[in-house]
């Protein structure tokens, strides 16, 4: 039996396995199998599987599309290590991460865990840029990326192991999409696990590889936001909120400009001035124009798409739609 089982679900992207099932294949530890579990696609990535077969003791699983929270409980269910980790299909794994996890396992008694994600230099600036603003300190106050976490740590699913007693015990994902690896963390904290954040098992995280499929993105994360309060009351605070407030500032001010210019010009160049730090920030930390140059906009486009989000799922729970009782191809 392996000490180690990888799920990743996957929809319609076999170019992306390829990627990643490439970077396993460079693990210095090796004690892990893999598990494909493809939901319900049209374009399979079952010949890639294969193309790997005497690379990687990888398992193939077809089923019928039902969102990735319940095509993560499909590969669960099939594990046979001791831990289960589960990566995003558009993740590379450095060559050093389950040495690392291992490493950090041993001299830690955890029950879940995550580590952070980041890019890799070789990413296009869009890319580049969308990870820096992902992770940035004027964005999300830096805690995606952060070594020292405030409060409880929350695995997110695109890096994240459980035991196989997690698993048994909460049933792995009650809802398939939008929040669904948040709303597991807090049953799994809630359930008495520890969990750890293991600072060095990062990942590089492709996300999206254009401006609007980065604002279907993170204006699915503000969905997922108010949709996590569906099931778990309290957790959407005032940090939350502050992509709301954002644009709503913006508004204001861009009103005002009409009615007082003083003051109106006096708020947009606030934001004028926070637009220059995310571009300072991304050009110290990036060493690239390109890439700082695609920042503040890609900021703009993270604050505008999960304030939409948030604004629009709000909406619907007033009205009492809920959204979690079938798969809805959201971006």
């Amino acid at each position: 039996m392996p000490k180690y089982s990888i799920i990743i679900p996957v929809f319609n992207r076999p170019d992306e396995i390829d990627e990643l099932l490439a970077s396993l294949t460079k693990q210095s530890f090796h004690d892990f199998e893999v598990i494909l579990v493809e939901d319900g696609s049209s374009k399979t990535c079952q010949a890639i599987a294969g193309h790997y077969a005497n690379q990687l003791n990888v398992r193939y699983f077809f089923k019928e599309n039902e969102g990735q929270g319940y095509a993560r409980n499909y590969g669960y269910q099939r594990a046979e290590g001791e831990v289960l980790v589960v990566f995003d299909s558009d993740c590379l794994i450095p060559p050093n991460y389950f040495k690392e996890v291992n490493d950090y396992l041993g001299l830690h008694q955890v029950d879940a865990f995550g580590g952070p994600d980041t890019a890799l230099d070789s990413f296009t600036p869009i890319q580049r840029a969308i990870s820096h603003t992902m992770t940035s300190f004027f964005t999300t106050g830096g805690m995606r990326g952060r070594k020292k976490q405030i409060g409880t740590y929350h695995p997110r699913s695109f890096n994240m192991g459980i035991t196989q007693k997690v698993f048994q015990k909460t049933g792995g994902y009650r809802i398939p999409f939008m929040g669904e690896d948040l709303e597991f963390s807090i049953r799994i904290i809630t359930a008495g696990f520890k969990t750890a954040l293991i600072p060095n098992a990062f990942v590089y995280h492709k996300r999206r590889t254009n401006l609007i499929q980065f604002y279907k993105q993170i204006n699915y994360f503000g969905r997922a936001r108010i949709n996590l309060t569906r099931f778990h009351s309290g957790h959407l605070k005032l940090v939350h909120l502050f992509p709301l407030i954002f644009v709503l500032g913006f508004l204001c001010a861009f009103i005002l400009s009409f009615l007082d210019q003083k003051l109106g010009f006096l708020g947009i160049g606030c934001y004028v001035i926070y637009l220059l730090l995310i571009f300072l920030e991304a050009l110290l930390k990036s060493k690239s124009l390109k890439v700082a140059f695609y920042a503040p906009l890609t900021a703009l486009i993270q604050m505008s798409g999960y304030a939409v989000g948030l604004m629009h799922e709000a909406i619907q729970k007033f009205r009492g739609l809920d959204p979690n009782k079938k798969y809805i191809d959201l971006y």
